[in-house]
Order: structure tokens, then C-alpha cells, then sequence
């Protein structure tokens, strides 16, 4: 009897101490969550990350500013460097005149070059051999160009300004000698024993000496704009900047056309079809609406559009030849090292070196002075700027038609 009670007890207690079925199920799950929730040393945590994860993240950081401070270095050390030096300008009049300009100049600033006349020196101007020149002689000027370049402008202006104060000391310098001597005479006379008759062995002093001294005409040295910038952009800021548009256009242009234009044929050909669209909108803003073009119309349309068009092209070619990183590749060549060293805004012999030449040899640099050329000095040789653009736009397209070959040989080999 015993027995049996306890054997039942037991049975009776068994549900609810061990649960079965779907209760066991539930209880599994439950415990899974609380053992997750308390932190168990064998699940992932985010609090917790694997030690390449925190490296990965402080490498990319690290990479991300070392672009930042490449990108800050590449637009900032061609202003930060700047020097003006060895700037040619024309000079005219004697040899000792000259030496003594020469010699009150900063050192290395000047490099002259001899003209025959005043004439002589403006056509040196408008054919950009100098950006202007100093006409000595009895009547000094100085040549300017705002439109070549508006710092060496000011720099002459500022040159003429302590020319015309040295002029100023001689003179005023004169004429105290003058009245020194003039005085030093009446003195003497009027200390002389009187004979009677001034003509007795002594002139009298002459009032026309005094008159001389004081009437001497002290030159004044002018300033003259040969080739002065438009009213529209007076400062010349719009035309230094006009060659960033052209850049960044180029760029946008060439990675439009290379992602969203899948044969590489058609994109040599919306390539061609965007330097001409582009070239046009681009010149009617600069031209028709801003001012800031000048000249012929039809030239400034077709140096703004070979522009865009020899960037967009490069960016083209590299992306056939290399996929989606030739992109990076064009930019970097256009943007990052073109653009710095264009002399855009300011002449190309401040920058250190041979940079300045060697800048004048990638697309913004022989833009931007194409562009000048053209509003300006229409009587400039342009045929360097011209076969540079043309040469970027030749090896564009030419990276293009490669890249479309190379593929079609992968294509039938593949095949075969």
C-alpha cells in the first residue's frame, strides 16, 4: 500500500519538474536568449571586434587624411612658392638707364629684353614675348598688359611708383643745390668792396640763375594698359577661374560617358558630341553672359569644347584600358596635377623651377592660355596650346579604340 502512494506522488510530479513536447522547445529558446543576453565569452559581441577589424578601420582613417593632406599640398604649394622672378619685360633707352632699373628691382625679378622703340615694344606685348616695358628717356613710360597678368600689372604700377619718388629726390636734390650755389654767389657779391661799377673786374650774380633752379620740370613717368582686360571682368578674377569649369566639366563628361555608355565605340562618339555641346553652353556663359571671352565666337567654342572633350576622352580611354579605376587615373592627371601647376592665376614663371612650362603642356594649363590668347592677343602664337589639346584629345581616343581591340580578342578567344 505504501508503495503504490509513493509510486503515484512521483508520476504526478514529473509534468511539472520536466517539462516535454512543445513546452521543452520553449524552454530551450528561452534559455538560448538568456544565455546570449548574459554576454557568453563564446558570442560574437560587438563590444568585442577581432583585432584586423580595428586595424582595418584606423588604416582606412589614416589613408582617407593622407589624401585630404595630398589634395591640400597639390592646390596650396604653387601659391605658397610663388616668386616673381625672371619675368620678361622689354626695355628701351640707353644702357646706363637701363642698369640703373635693373638695379633698383628686386633681384631676379626683371629679365629685359632689348627693343628699339616704343612701337617695337608694344608689338613685343600683343605678341605675348613680354608682359610690358619700361620706355626710358626724357619722357619715361611704362607698358603695362592687366590682360596678360594682372599681378605682374601691378607689379610694373608698383615699380613706376618708387621710380617716379627717385626721380623726385634727384630733382628736389638739384635744386637745393641750385639754390645753395645761387646763395652762396649773392653772399660773396655782397661782401665784395664796392668799386662804383658792377663791370669793374666782377659780374653781378644773374637773377636768371635763381629763375632756372626754380622753374626745372621734374619728369613724371606714366603708366599706359596696352592690353587692358574688359570692363565686365576688370580684375581679371573671371578668366583666372574660366579654366576650372573647364576641368571639372572634362571629368564629370568622361565619367558620364564611361559608365553609362557601355560600347566603347559610342564612347569615343559621345565623347566628340560632348566637347561640342559642352564647348558651346560653356562659351555662351563665359562670352554672351558673363563677358568674360572675348574675341571670335566660333575659335572660343572650339577651345573650350577640345578642352573638355581631351579630358573626357583620357578619362574614356583609361576606363577601357583598365575598368573603373582608369577614372581615378584621368582625374588625378587633370585635376591634381594639371590644374595646380596651369599658371591660371598667375604668370607661369612664379611657379618654382620648370613647373610653369611644364604645366602649360596638360589640358588646363594650355587652355586656360588659349583662352587668353584668344580674348586678347589674337596676334600670339597659339599653335603650341592648339596640338597640346589635340594631342590629349588623339591619345584618348586612341586609348579607346585600344581598350574596344583588346576586348574583341578576349571576346573570340573565349569563344574558341
Amino acid at each position: 500500500m505504501s508503495t503504490r502512494i509513493l509510486s503515484s506522488s512521483t508520476t504526478g510530479a514529473n509534468p511539472a519538474a520536466t517539462p516535454t513536447g512543445a513546452g521543452a522547445r520553449s524552454a530551450g529558446k528561452e534559455q538560448s536568449a538568456s544565455s546570449q543576453g548574459s554576454g557568453d565569452p563564446a558570442t560574437p559581441s560587438d563590444d568585442k571586434l577581432p583585432r584586423h577589424s580595428v586595424g582595418r578601420a584606423i588604416g582606412i582613417a589614416v589613408f582617407a587624411a593622407a589624401i585630404v593632406s595630398a589634395i591640400l599640398l597639390a592646390f596650396s604649394w604653387p601659391t605658397v612658392t610663388a616668386d616673381p622672378k625672371d619675368l620678361p619685360i622689354a626695355a628701351v633707352g640707353d644702357e646706363k638707364q637701363i642698369d640703373q632699373v635693373v638695379d633698383n628691382a628686386p633681384d631676379g625679378m626683371l629679365d629685359l629684353k632689348d627693343a628699339d622703340s616704343r612701337a617695337d615694344a608694344v608689338d613685343m606685348i600683343k605678341h605675348r614675348d613680354v608682359y610690358g616695358a619700361l620706355v626710358l628717356g626724357d619722357e619715361p613710360e611704362i607698358l603695362v598688359s592687366s590682360a596678360a597678368s594682372p599681378a605682374v600689372a601691378q607689379q610694373l604700377r608698383s615699380m613706376a611708383a618708387q621710380m617716379q619718388q627717385q626721380i623726385d629726390k634727384q630733382a628736389i636734390s638739384g635744386m637745393q643745390d641750385g639754390l645753395d650755389k645761387l646763395q652762396g654767389a649773392l653772399k660773396a657779391a655782397s661782401q665784395a668792396p664796392a668799386t662804383g661799377q658792377p663791370g669793374a673786374g666782377q659780374a653781378p650774380p644773374a637773377a636768371g640763375d635763381g629763375q632756372d633752379v626754380s622753374a626745372t620740370e621734374v619728369p613724371q613717368i606714366k603708366v599706359t594698359d596696352v592690353a587692358p582686360l574688359s570692363d565686365d571682368d576688370s580684375t581679371g578674377a573671371g578668366l583666372a577661374i574660366a579654366g576650372l569649369p573647364l576641368t571639372i566639366g572634362g571629368i564629370i563628361g568622361g565619367v558620364l560617358t564611361s559608365m553609362l555608355v557601355h560600347s566603347r565605340r559610342m564612347r569615343a562618339v559621345a565623347v566628340v558630341v560632348y566637347g561640342a555641346v559642352g564647348g558651346l553652353a560653356l562659351t555662351l556663359i563665359l562670352q554672351s553672359w558673363f563677358g568674360i571671352l572675348q574675341g571670335n565666337f566660333g575659335l572660343n567654342v572650339l577651345a573650350a569644347g577640345l578642352a573638355v572633350a581631351s579630358t573626357a576622352a583620357l578619362i574614356n580611354g583609361f576606363v577601357s584600358l583598365l575598368g573603373s579605376s582608369g577614372i581615378a587615373i584621368g582625374a588625378i592627371l587633370t585635376m591634381f596635377i594639371g590644374n595646380p601647376i596651369s599658371s591660371l592665376q598667375q604668370p607661369k614663371e612664379f611657379l618654382a623651377g620648370s613647373w610653369g612650362d611644364i604645366g602649360q603642356f596638360f589640358v588646363p594649363g594650355a587652355a586656360g592660355t588659349l583662352l587668353r590668347d584668344l580674348s586678347y592677343f589674337p596676334d600670339a602664337a597659339m599653335a603650341t596650346q592648339w596640338w597640346v589639346l589635340v594631342g590629349w584629345f588623339a591619345l584618348g581616343i586612341a586609348l579607346i579604340l585600344i581598350g574596344h581591340v583588346l576586348a574583341h580578342r578576349k571576346k573570340r578567344a573565349a569563344a574558341h
